[in-house]
């Protein structure tokens, strides 16, 4: 074992092994005996690719090499496609058509029409059999620039000119779920200043003639969420609620709603895509679900006559996209020592198989960091929570006396969670010699209604101190250098790593990406679906237009005293270029070290293979330059402006 300084050590972790080899995996769709998932591919500039496997376990790509299978349906976009008896109907990402493809085609058809300002977008596709038609989430931008239109729609599938508005008047829907005769449509719905998360109701409506009549509120309100409406074939109907502080499974039957099992637990996620599945229908007893504790997820089964919830053993601890069909269950698993994988458990035979890896990569156990779920003290005697990684190099061992190098993750939301999961991204830093934690702040989900509005008027403050403490516990456990401290963040987590690095002198360097510096550009030069978020997040804007100013790091460059490094996608309609140029240009002016790296065809988030390897390896080689270490390899430089 060599000695080596933190953050110098040599690592087999590469940023060309982890873009290589690495996949991501989501939507898991069942038809039969068929089952189908997205495959996200940086290899091919982000392209998502449905994926077929067969029962004699046959994997074989459906969608051609000239498609995308994406939409951008709140700009975020998800549930993309859907199957039914052997059929595809999928939004191509090019020009935000629907396109439909037999399994036996080589080549999909064209089923909604291109526009020439390309200004209808769909997500949450589900068939009507008894019709011939498709429902699904409609989005439709004026060339006006007003604000898009968002109803739900049902496209004749043998006429496809013939749309028809199903359900509108309401700022935003998801979730539109016909029961197993096709006589009636549940949906999820919320207005502004309400996101997903805060306030949504739940209608169920009777299907006349294609059309809905008697529309009536099954559960849900202003400060009520509801979370995937699912029909059994009794018509049933099961949501989950938080209507206890915690998400949990209810059920709709003769117009009462009861609950199914109450914990202290979450069984729901914040509704940032569409299709996102946390429990499913096993036969008509049953009902399998994963439940987060703590930031853990687990998985179970939950008997419906009793309500009694029996854990299953299974080693994933991230756990999502659950289907199931008779006996089989199938959903994306993850855990400390894994990264996501597409899993199938056979029920009868209490079997377990993983059908895809997310990544090939195999590497020593002596190179990966445990994470360790810690809870520490922070503002007003309250405890938040977060995942720690030490350094760990089998090859290494520091110099006598040196703590390491800590980078604080500040995630991105910020109604989001950070995940234990096997990331290696996470691991190229602690395999070098960094420390990391992973910081669940006031405001991340999993840990309750009451944790999560802790963020409620407070955005920039909450999460700055929760994420400052975190580093600061760590420096008096002695497990962090106080004089290496950084702070990185993505979209609302660059807004927290830019407001702790401009109102704080804890971090001594930092990386913003694609993050947010002036809130009231962010309030008045976004998309629809987050225009009023900073309504509950801050405040009320432009009434409230002085906190906005005092919490956005833009207007108090003069406090900055710490260099940062900026990564941006220049096609970014969530958080705009300008933000991060203002922020560059106000620390040009201050002759403190700034590094801005662009990326022309990237949106909100990195999908190119060669664009995620160059923000990783380039805040490596920021951090090199500000902490004065000599990384181990070879590293592009970026440009550092002084």
């Amino acid at each position: 074992m060599q000695l080596a300084p933190f953050g110098s050590w040599k690592s087999p972790i590469t940023a060309d092994s982890i873009v290589a080899d690495s996949i991501g995996l989501s939507s898991i769709v069942l038809d039969g005996t068929d089952i189908y998932w997205l495959e996200s591919r940086p290899q091919e500039a982000g392209r998502s690719v449905i994926v077929r496997r067969t029962a004699d376990g046959q994997l074989s790509d459906i969608t051609p090499p000239a498609y995308n299978v994406r939409n951008r349906v709140h700009e975020y976009g998800g549930a993309a496609y859907t199957v039914a008896e052997g059929r595809v109907y999928f939004s191509n990402n090019s020009d935000n058509c629907l396109y439909t493809q037999d399994l036996r085609s080589a080549q999909p058809d064209l089923v909604t029409q291109l526009t020439h300002d390309r200004t209808k977008r769909y997500a949450d596709l589900t068939i009507d059999p008894h019709r011939q038609r498709l429902i699904c989430v409609q989005e439709e931008h004026d060339s006006t620039e007003l604000e898009a239109l968002n109803t739900i729609v049902s496209i004749d599938l043998k006429a496809p000119d013939q749309t028809i508005v199903l359900v509108g008047g309401c700022d935003f829907y998801a979730a539109p779920r016909l029961n197993a005769d096709g006589s009636k449509l549940a949906w999820l719905s919320w207005n502004h200043p309400n996101l997903p998360w805060d306030g949504t109701n739940l209608q169920v409506a009777t299907v006349n003639d294609g059309f809905l009549s008697a529309p009536a509120l099954v559960a849900g309100g202003a400060r009520e969420t509801i979370f995937q409406p699912q029909w059994a074939a009794d018509d049933t109907l099961y949501f989950v609620s938080d209507r206890t502080g915690w998400g949990n499974l209810y059920r709709w039957s003769d117009r009462q709603v009861t609950i199914v099992h109450e914990l202290a637990a979450e069984f729901s996620l914040p509704q940032w895509i569409f299709g996102m599945s946390t429990y499913a229908l096993v036969g008509k007893q049953r009902i399998v679900c994963t439940y987060s504790q703590n930031g853990i997820w687990h998985l179970a089964l939950i008997n419906i006559a009793s309500g009694h919830l029996t854990r299953l053993n299974v080693p994933h601890t991230d756990i999502a996209s659950i289907r199931a069909t008779g006996n089989l269950v199938v959903y994306c698993g993850a855990a400390a020592t894994q990264t996501s994988d597409v899993v199938a458990i056979d029920l009868i035979a209490e079997s377990r198989a993983v059908l895809k890896h997310s990544n090939q990569l195999k590497i020593d156990p002596g190179y990966l960091s445990t994470p360790q779920s810690i809870e520490f003290p922070t503002t007003d005697g309250q405890t938040a929570y977060a995942f720690y990684y030490p350094p760990t190099n089998r090859d290494y061992q520091p110099l006598l006396g040196e703590k390491p190098p800590l980078l604080v993750k500040s995630h991105g939301g910020p109604t989001a969670a950070a995940s234990n999961q096997l990331n290696f991204k996470t691991q190229y830093w602690t395999s070098r010699g960094f420390a990391v934690v992973d910081v669940n702040y006031g405001g991340s989900t999993g840990y309750g209604k009451a944790y999560q509005h802790r963020l409620d008027g407070k955005w920039g403050i909450i999460d700055v101190d929760d994420c400052t403490n975190a580093a600061l516990y760590l420096v008096k456990q002695g497990l962090a250098d106080a004089d290496r401290l950084a702070i990185s963040g993505g979209s609302a987590g660059g807004y927290t790593t830019l407001a702790a690095l401009t109102f704080g002198n804890t971090f001594k360097a930092g990386a913003s990406y694609y993050g947010v510096s002036d809130l009231a550009a962010l309030a008045t030069d976004t998309h629809k679906f987050e225009s009023r978020y900073l309504d509950r997040l801050v405040a009320p804007y432009p009434a409230s237009a002085n906190i906005y100013q005092d919490r956005s790091p833009l207007y108090f460059t003069q406090r900055l005293s710490c260099p940062i490094v900026f990564f941006q996608g220049l096609e970014d309609k969530v958080v705009p270029p300008n933000q991060a140029e203002m922020m560059v240009d106000a620390l040009k002016e201050k002759h403190i070290p700034v590094a801005y790296v662009t990326f022309p065809t990237e949106q909100h988030g990195f999908r190119q293979a060669e664009n995620i390897k160059r923000a990783l390896t380039g805040e490596f080689y920021f951090y090199a330059q500000i902490f004065g270490f000599q990384p181990a390899e070879s590293i592009e430089p970026i440009e550092i402006m002084r």
